[in-house]
């Protein structure tokens, strides 16, 4: 991770084209990227190929950047643009595959309890009935780890209203989550 102040140096160089600055940022930004770009488009080959897209884009803009502290929110929200569009252009329904024993490869591990991955099998299909709007808040929120006041910056919200839409989706995933239980 780069500290505060090796950023705004990276951040500047950057801007006028020195390419081991921009290396940096990428070797610190890349997996919060391709962990958002994943939980709006729910491919991993999809949000590779959207953090790919992604970074010609900041390149291309990275001096319109005001301020370094603002980088990381900037470059996470391009890449859940970027998985919005590629995950609507292809259309892909999103289906999860489940390991057979004998899929696993040699020496990798079963969850220890079957319900344990139940549970990731259930929230990962609540996550993808979800449009990519509300599943770029929930990547943004909780993959990236913005806070409501930087995620409302990023998508022209007001810090409250990011905190209450998103109060809104957990509950409507908490109730899906929660609808097969019994009573």
């Amino acid at each position: 991770m780069i500290d505060d102040n090796s950023l705004r140096a990276a951040v500047a160089r950057a801007a006028i084209g020195d390419e081991m600055a921009f290396a940096r940022i990428v070797a610190a930004h890349h997996d919060d990227m391709a962990r958002v770009a994943f939980v709006v488009c729910g491919d991993v080959e999809l949000a590779q190929e959207a953090v790919q897209a992604a970074w010609p884009k900041a390149w291309a803009k990275l001096g319109t950047i005001r301020d370094a502290d603002r980088l990381r929110p900037w470059l996470v929200s391009i890449a859940a643009n970027e998985a919005k569009q590629l995950a609507r252009s292809r259309h892909r329904r999103w289906m999860r595959e489940v390991a057979i024993d004998g899929d696993q490869p040699a020496g990798a591990r079963l969850a220890p309890d079957p319900s344990s991955r139940a549970a990731e099998l259930d929230l990962a299909n609540a996550l993808a009935d979800l449009g990519p709007n509300d599943r770029t808040l929930i990547a943004l929120r909780y993959a990236a780890g913005l806070t409501s006041d930087e995620i409302g910056r990023v998508i022209g919200m007001t810090g409250g209203g990011v905190r209450a839409r998103l109060a809104r989706l957990l509950n409507r995933l908490r109730e899906e989550l929660h609808d097969d239980q019994p009573a």
